[in-house]
C-alpha cells in the first residue's frame, strides 16, 4: 500500500512539475508577445487563446499536488484548534471534508468526460478560423486526468484520517 501511495506521489509532483514549466512558457510567450506589440506593433496571433485554454491545464494539474501538501485555499484556523482540543473529533472532520472533496471533484469528473468525448469526437477548436486555432480536447483530457488524480489524493488524505481516527485517543 506505501509504495502505491508513493508512486501516485511521484504522479501527483510530476503533474505539479509539468504545471510549473509550462507556466514558465507561458510567461515567455506572453513577453515575446508584449515586445512584438512594442517594438513592430504586431501582436501573435493566438496568444489569448492559448492563455485562456492554459489556465485551465494549469490549474487541474496542480490541484492535486496543493492538496496534497495542504496548500489548497481553506480556512485552518478553527480546525486547527479544533485538532488541539478534540483530535478524535478533528479527524472525523477531516474526513468528512475530504470524502466532500472527492464528490466535488468526482461530479466535475462526470461533467468532464461527455465533454471530451464530444471535443475530441467533433474536433472543437478555440480561436478564429483563419487566424489562430487550437484543438480544445488535449485541455479537457487534462481536466479529467486532473479530476481524476485530485478525487484519488482527496481519498488518500480521508484514509489517513480515518487511521487518525482510530488511533487517536480522546471524546469525540
Amino acid at each position: 500500500m506505501t509504495s502505491i501511495i508513493n508512486y501516485f506521489t511521484k504522479l501527483v509532483t510530476g503533474l505539479n512539475t509539468i504545471g510549473t514549466t509550462w507556466i514558465f512558457f507561458l510567461m515567455i510567450l506572453i513577453n515575446i508577445d508584449v515586445l512584438s506589440r512594442y517594438l513592430f506593433n504586431f501582436p501573435i496571433q493566438g496568444v489569448t487563446e492559448i492563455v485562456e485554454l492554459s489556465i485551465v491545464g494549469i490549474v487541474f494539474l496542480q490541484i492535486s499536488d496543493a492538496v496534497r501538501s495542504g496548500r489548497l485555499t481553506r480556512s485552518d484556523g478553527v480546525y486547527k484548534q479544533i485538532l488541539k482540543r478534540w483530535p478524535k473529533f478533528g479527524y472525523f472532520l477531516g474526513i468528512i471534508f475530504d470524502l466532500a472533496g472527492t464528490l466535488f471533484f468526482v461530479s466535475i469528473l462526470l461533467g468532464a468526460i461527455p465533454r471530451f468525448i464530444e471535443a475530441y469526437e467533433r474536433n472543437y477548436f478555440a480561436g478564429n478560423e483563419g487566424l489562430f486555432v487550437i484543438p480544445v480536447w488535449p485541455i479537457r483530457l487534462i481536466l479529467v486526468i486532473g479530476s481524476i488524480v485530485v478525487a484519488l489524493q482527496f481519498i488518500i488524505l480521508a484514509f489517513k484520517n480515518f487511521k487518525l481516527f482510530i488511533s487517536s485517543k480522546g471524546t469525540t
